[in-house]
C-alpha cells in the first residue's frame, strides 16, 4: 500500500526557516516514470504546486513564488522527499501536501485541483508565518 505521510510543519516567524519531510512507503522516490511534487493550499485559494522532482527529470521545479528560498531532495536510504524552506514570508502560511504520480515535472507544477492526475497525495502539515 502506497503512503505518503508529511511532517515538519508548524510556527515560524517571518524569515525563519523549516524543513519539510515527506516519508514514502509502497513505492520507491526514485522510481523510474514517477514525479513527486510538494503543494500547499492556503484558506479560500487554490491548491498551488510549489516544487516537483522526477527521477526522469534533472532538472529541479520551483513555483516563482518559492524560487531562490525553497529547496527540494530526495534521499533514497530514508525513502524521503524533502523541501527545505528559508527565508519564510506570510504568504507562505498554508498546508503543505506532498503527492506522487506517474506524470512529469512539467505537467506536476500546473495541477490546481486534487487529485489532479496524481496517484496518491499526503494528508497534509501545516506551515504558518508569522510576520
Amino acid at each position: 500500500e502506497v503512503q505518503l505521510v508529511e511532517s515538519g510543519g508548524g510556527l515560524v516567524q517571518a524569515g525563519g526557516s523549516l524543513r519539510l519531510s515527506c516519508a514514502a512507503s509502497g513505492f520507491t522516490v526514485d522510481e523510474q516514470g514517477t514525479g513527486i511534487g510538494w503543494f500547499r493550499q492556503a484558506p479560500g485559494q487554490e491548491r498551488e504546486a510549489v516544487s516537483c522532482i522526477s527521477n526522469n527529470d534533472a532538472e529541479l521545479y520551483y513555483a516563482d513564488s518559492v524560487k531562490g528560498r525553497f529547496t527540494i531532495s530526495s534521499n533514497t536510504a530514508e525513502n524521503t522527499v524533502y523541501l527545505q524552506m528559508d527565508s519564510l514570508k506570510p504568504e507562505d502560511t498554508a498546508v503543505y501536501y506532498c503527492a506522487v504520480g506517474p506524470r512529469p515535472c512539467q505537467y506536476i507544477m500546473a495541477i490546481t485541483t486534487t487529485p489532479g492526475g496524481m496517484d496518491y497525495w499526503g494528508k497534509g502539515t501545516l506551515v504558518t508565518v508569522s510576520s
